[in-house]
């Protein structure tokens, strides 16, 4: 009993701790950094745009620096007095993914990007690094911020009602999602409400979200588009909408993604969030997601509910696509002689960092893809879009196949991890 009660005390030290690291640097409320990211295949510019406070903060406050070496980006927050680094984050963006294309090898182009942090009582230094091939990172943007400066923007775009599809408690102890909508009319956002419930239970009949779902809140933005649907280029259908998203992202059909970032955050500013996931109203089968950026899917497609899960697995957990067969525009996405950054795959240049603790000791690395290791975990060659050289764990898998509730072992694991960092376990 006696050890009971020192475990006991000793967990409360360390969460009044973490809360008062919080409350000794930042309010709740978010300051967002807009920049420009520009460049091609091999160089990336950062151009400074403007600050703005944002009402909420939805982000962790007891886990203030990241633990996870995910993504190609790193933004950091400094103490400026001290030095004392005080809060990072780890993500991708479109024009990460846009730079291993064929378009990025002969023309120069500019995305629009930001990050978010909560608002510092006293000036920062904010520095966002690029991560290089060797996987190290690369400072190239700083930045130092007081947050008496009177140009920080106070006024908001895009400010709409949001109301609670699930609620689960403090923001800064749950993972938020926010809901956008888009392509959704102002007559149709009676529709967008059931949508949310209906997506929300989608996401809820998966394992490991089930067993987590008092982990979650979630959020919906009643935020009209003057038209109804999204951009369709190659039907040359272009619709007026709140995200501006489009089909045929890098000339992809199925790739649904939104160049108008600004305007994204300006719509999930009316939440407080951690994930940002745009449901557009269409019944054409395509969605996309990158890590700590956004997600999206569609509302009425017979798929909706495996995009829905599977993209979340991208933009939540950072877990790879397995699937090797579907064309992509990408090109080298996962260099052979370097282990990728993501939980789900292997180039087995560093199998032990994976998921090797989980593989029985019989089981042959390669895993020949037969019966015999069907419901096994191991190393199936295939996967990260190309059928040679990367492996991923299990045969089937929701990160491969079109399958729900179909995580494997080491998807789940990845994924409870990141939950735990944002509930502050």
């Amino acid at each position: 009993m006696q050890v009971l009660r020192s475990l006991l005390f000793l967990f409360l030290v360390i969460n009044l701790n973490a809360q008062t690291e919080f409350e000794k640097y930042f309010e709740k409320k978010t300051l967002r950094l807009d920049y420009t990211h520009a460049g091609n295949k091999t160089d990336d510019f950062y151009y400074f745009s403007t600050l703005i406070e944002e009402p909420h903060w939805g982000g962790p406050v007891k886990n203030l620096i990241d633990p996870f070496n995910y993504g190609k980006y790193k933004a950091e927050v400094y103490d400026a007095v001290t030095g004392k680094l005080i809060y990072s984050k780890h993500y991708s963006t479109l024009f990460s993914e846009w730079q291993t294309t064929d378009e990025a090898k002969t023309v120069n182009k500019a995305f629009e990007e930001s990050v978010v942090f909560p608002f510092p009582k006293a000036p920062v230094k904010v520095t966002i690094s690029t991560r290089l091939k060797d996987q190290s990172f690369v400072k190239k943007f700083e930045m130092t911020i007081d947050p008496k400066n009177y140009f920080i923007k106070k006024d908001r775009d895009n400010v709409y009602p949001s109301f609670k599809v699930v609620n689960n408690g403090d923001p800064g102890e749950k993972v938020d999602i926010v809901i956008i909508p888009e392509g959704y009319t102002s007559k149709e956002m009676d529709q967008f409400k059931k949508d949310c419930s209906r997506f929300a239970q989608y996401l809820f009949n998966s394992s490991p979200y089930k067993e987590n779902k008092t982990s979650f809140n979630i959020w919906r933005i009643e935020a009209p588009s003057r038209q109804s649907g999204t951009d369709i280029p190659a039907e040359k259908i272009y619709v007026n909408t709140a995200a501006g998203t489009s089909f045929y992202t890098f000339d992809e059909e199925r790739y649904l993604m939104t160049e108008e970032y600004n305007a994204v955050r300006d719509l999930a500013a009316n939440a407080p969030y951690d994930q940002i996931y745009i449901l557009v109203n269409t019944d054409k089968y395509g969605g996309g997601a990158i890590y700590n950026y956004y997600a999206t899917c569609v509302n009425f497609n017979i798929y909706s509910e495996y995009v829905f899960v599977h993209e979340f697995g991208h933009a939540f957990a950072f877990l790879a696509d397995e699937y090797y067969t579907s064309s992509t525009a990408y090109n080298d996405f996962y260099p052979l002689g370097v282990e990728p950054l993501e939980a789900n795959i292997t180039t087995l240049v560093n199998f032990e960092s994976k998921w090797k603790d989980l593989v029985k000791e019989d089981t042959p690395i390669p895993t020949p893809a037969t019966k015999e290791f069907e419901k096994r975990l191991g190393a199936f060659e295939g996967g990260g879009y190309v059928a040679k050289g990367v492996y991923r764990p299990k045969q089937d898998c929701s990160m491969n196949s079109i399958s729900v509730d179909n995580y494997c072992t080491v998807c789940k694991r990845a994924i409870q991890r990141m939950i735990d960092y944002y509930t502050g376990k």
